[in-house]
C-alpha cells in the first residue's frame, strides 16, 4: 500500500480504527526492516543467462551494486543481439541452447526471480514450470502492475524466508516484451536499494 493512498485511507476511519490500523502498519514495517537486514547479509550473487531484457539488467543492477554475478549461458555466448559481452561473468554451456542453460540456472541457484511483462507465456512460463518440478523457489512480479512498492516488500520477504543466497532472475526477453530491461532495472535498483546494498 502506498503512503498516499494508506493516509487517504488512515483519514477515512473513525479514530480508534485508525490507530489500530497504524499500529499494525508499524509492525508491518518492523517486520520488512528485518526480513531486508536478513536480506542484506545473505544475498551473496545474482545469476542470469545473459539475454537481453530481464536477464541483462539482473547483471548490470548486480555489477552497479557491487554483487558478485554470473550464471550459465549458450554455447557461444548466443544471445537475441549477438555475443553477449565478455564483462558479464557468465559460463558457456558447451554444445547447449537456451533450454539447457535456463534448467542450469535453476539447479545452481536458491531460488528464482522471474520479471514478467504482461501474459507468463513462453521461455518465462517454462522457467517457472521447471523451478516448480525442481522444487526450487520461485517468485513471479508483474512489472506492469501498479503495487510496485508491495511487490518490493513482497520479494524481500519471499528471499528471507526462502534463504536465499544465490538468486536467479529471469524474465522476457526485450523484444518480446518491450521495455522489459528498462521496468527490470528499475525494480531491481528499488529492490536492492530497499537492502540498503551499497552502490
Amino acid at each position: 500500500m502506498t503512503h498516499r493512498i494508506c493516509f487517504t485511507l488512515l483519514q477515512s476511519l473513525p479514530r480508534e480504527q485508525a490507530l489500530r490500523m497504524v499500529k499494525r502498519l508499524q509492525e508491518l514495517n518492523e517486520k520488512e526492516r528485518i526480513a531486508a537486514n536478513i536480506v542484506k547479509n545473505q544475498l551473496l550473487k545474482i545469476v542470469s543467462g545473459g539475454q537481453t531484457g530481464a536477464d541483462r539488467a539482473a547483471l548490470d543492477c548486480a555489477i552497479q551494486f557491487g554483487l558478485e554475478h554470473g550464471g550459465w549461458c549458450p554455447a557461444g555466448r548466443i544471445a537475441e543481439d549477438g555475443v553477449i559481452p565478455q564483462h558479464y561473468q557468465l559460463n558457456e554451456l558447451e554444445d547447449a541452447g537456451y533450454k539447457q542453460r535456463t534448467r542450469q540456472n535453476v539447479i545452481d541457484s536458491d531460488g528464482t526471480l522471474i520479471l514478467n511483462l504482461g501474459e507468463l507465456d513462453g521461455g518465462t512460463l517454462a522457467t517457472s514450470r521447471l523451478a516448480k518440478h525442481l522444487q526450487k523457489p520461485c517468485l513471479v512480479v508483474q512489472l506492469d502492475s501498479d503495487a510496485v512498492e508491495d511487490d518490493v516488500a513482497s520479494v524481500i520477504s519471499w528471499l528471507a524466508q526462502s534463504n536465499i543466497k544465490v538468486l536467479n532472475v529471469a524474465g522476457a526477453r526485450e523484444s518480446k516484451r518491450n521495455g522489459s530491461y528498462q521496468l527490470s532495472r528499475e525494480f531491481l535498483q528499488q529492490l536492492f536499494t530497499e537492502l540498503e546494498i551499497t552502490e
